[in-house]
């Protein structure tokens, strides 16, 4: 792969760390690589070996992960506050990625992990597909 399309794939993946709760579709997330949908779509799979979507909807579980950890949120809150539409959805994906829904992640005792530094934290608590 050349150079160049690794900074366009780059960059269209920072979008997706930086505007996760923003409604994001491949075609804005391709303009961001400047490709087309399609090629933007297989070269992400390629380098990422994820899906531009499963990146994004990753990001968001982690992030709604870490709001849930604070618990003064709802999980319908949390949905829409990490970008979701559809709390069935989002319930869905989260149990998928993190092995407990949302509701049983949100009422589990975090406080063993406060005294964690975050960057060890983030890297501890990142929803992976088994």
């Amino acid at each position: 792969m050349a150079f160049e399309d690794l900074a366009h794939l780059r960059r269209a993946r920072d979008l997706m760390d930086r505007e996760y709760a923003r409604p994001l579709d491949v075609p804005t997330m391709a303009r961001a690589a400047l490709m087309s949908s399609a090629h933007f779509s297989r070269r992400f799979r390629a380098e990422y070996g994820e899906t531009p979507y499963n990146y994004l909807m990753t990001r968001r579980i982690e992030r709604a992960m870490a709001l849930l950890r604070r618990g003064d949120l709802s999980v319908t809150e949390v949905c829409v506050e990490v970008g979701c539409t559809s709390l069935g959805s989002f319930s869905s994906r989260f149990t998928e990625l993190v092995g407990e829904t949302p509701s049983a992640y949100r009422t589990r005792d975090h406080t063993a992990a406060a005294p964690v530094p975050a960057c060890y934290s983030k890297t501890m608590t990142r929803p992976s597909r088994i």
